[in-house]
């Protein structure tokens, strides 16, 4: 471990980024990861479904291809939790133990979002699977980057052909971003949303004003 990178006495901080398709989420993550390590933190940045050997084979063979015979809703959901569960075992329990800053890209209000809201699954069997999977574990802040669904779209389709996800109706992804927007509103002090439709150097303004206000409290 380098001279600064603060040593594991340091307070470990889960930090969940979310949104709809082509809000930007990769590109702002990697942001705020030099952000944090400018500061002598140590910082993994990770991803949902994957992060692990075991999920990214959940995510890529099962998740994201498009198959023959159609997946149930339920076999999606269970899916996804079940590659958190083992996310959670392998690399953020450990990280965040170690004092290291996990960077996240979607986690369960993803799942609240796409499976409950999208796909119309009941939120409290979600609830259940949650408490599951997660073990306790929350994220201490998340970043909604919200933008219209349309102008998310648009910039998804411009990086290259659709997954099975990203091939879903409007309608779906209306709904997916009320459920974010419905999140938000609920846990106003975890969620903080950042508008994703400004010019990419006017969301890192606000993000980086967010992180070093989370910086001061953490």
């Amino acid at each position: 471990m380098s001279a600064n990178i603060r040593q594991s006495n340091a307070v470990g901080q889960f930090i969940t980024f979310e949104g709809g398709e082509g809000v930007g989420k990769s590109t702002n993550i990697e942001f705020c990861r030099k952000l944090l390590e400018q500061h002598g933190l140590e910082v993994l940045v990770t991803r949902e479904p994957g992060g692990t050997e075991i999920a990214e084979i959940i995510r890529e063979e099962l998740l994201k291809k498009t198959h023959k015979e159609r997946m149930s809703d339920i076999t999606e959901l269970l899916l996804v939790f079940a590659a958190r569960a083992q996310h959670i075992e392998a690399v953020i329990k450990p990280a965040l133990d170690r004092g290291c800053w996990v960077l996240c890209d979607r986690f369960t209000d993803s799942t609240i979002a796409y499976q409950g809201f999208g796909r119309g699954l009941k939120l409290d069997l979600i609830e259940q699977l949650k408490m599951i999977a997660q073990q306790g574990i929350e994220p201490n802040k998340t970043f909604l980057l919200d933008a219209p669904v349309d102008i998310g779209m648009s910039r998804a389709r411009s990086r290259g052909p659709a997954d099975r996800f990203e091939g879903e109706q409007l309608d779906f992804f209306n709904r997916v971003r009320q459920g974010f927007l419905s999140i938000a509103e609920s846990f106003p002090s975890r969620v903080e949303k950042i508008n994703a439709a400004q010019e990419l150097a006017a969301v890192q303004r606000d993000l980086n004003a967010a992180i070093n206000q989370l910086l001061k409290t953490s």
